[in-house]
């Protein structure tokens, strides 16, 4: 991500360096000696130790930004090592997006963030050529629990049900390689990714509960109560599913 976001910078004109590990003193004191916005893009199990060495290269004026899918406990990390402005952003695509593709970031103002500050974070994405909505660290932690926690956990427990189980393979069909294929990635390359965000996610349990909650329906039967609250998704074809009924 850091490296995209460094790329589309450049291509918008911005001018920006990007510090690549070992992150040497030498290396952060020239990069960091004139910045007005310092970008940490790094996974959360590293976030604390690369901040630290970040922030005392940085001038105090400077407003310090993170880029990771989880923003309470980041927040908290910059807001401990960085006296001065804090904003925790969330991209919410990936590092290689579709050329059409809308691209989404959360901001999620810290300490010391007067308006100017949340203005440079808020263009800055804009000349990239995305587009930015503000909310706070706990809804966004509270909905990615959901949209993006679950839909690793889920997948995870399902795949690893089955998992060994030789005499399933004669009988997989094309739902379930659609969603084998759809899982692929994220189990296997960025399976210690999506659970390193899993745990530093404080809702992510209450969500797992919730979820539970469903199966309990699923358990008693409740298979059209279940239909009708995921029918929410695609009211359009509901609708016509329910006229032609």
């Amino acid at each position: 991500m850091g490296a995209m976001l460094v790329k589309r910078a450049s291509a918008a004109g911005l001018v920006v360096e990007g510090v690549d590990v070992p992150l040497t003193p030498e290396k952060l004191a020239k990069a960091c000696a004139e910045a007005h916005m310092a970008i940490i893009c790094v996974p959360a199990a590293v976030f604390d130790d690369v901040t630290t060495a970040v922030c005392p290269h940085l001038p105090p004026t400077a407003v310090l930004v993170d880029i990771t899918s989880v923003k309470e406990q980041p927040l908290r990390q910059m807001e401990r090592i960085w006296p001065g402005p804090v904003v925790g952003t969330h991209p919410l695509f990936g590092p290689s997006p579709e050329p059409e593709a809308d691209l989404p970031v959360a901001i999620t103002p810290g300490h010391h963030t007067a308006q100017d500050h949340l203005a440079l974070v808020e263009n800055f994405f804009a000349d990239l050529g995305c587009r930015t909505f503000l909310t706070t660290a706990e809804k966004h932690d509270q909905a990615m629990a959901r949209i993006q926690n679950m839909n690793f956990i889920t997948n995870l427990a399902y795949f690893a049900l089955l998992a060994g189980q030789d005499d399933l393979l004669p009988f997989l069909t094309p739902s379930f390689r659609r969603r084998q294929n759809s899982a692929r990635k994220m189990l296997t390359e960025d399976a210690r990714l999506f659970a390193g965000l899993f745990e530093a996610n404080a809702h992510s349990h209450e969500a797992v509960r919730q979820f539970r909650q469903m199966l309990n329906l699923a358990a008693a039967g409740d298979i059209d109560l279940l239909c009708e609250r995921a029918g929410w998704w695609w009211p359009e074809e509901v609708a016509t599913g329910e006229e032609k009924q």
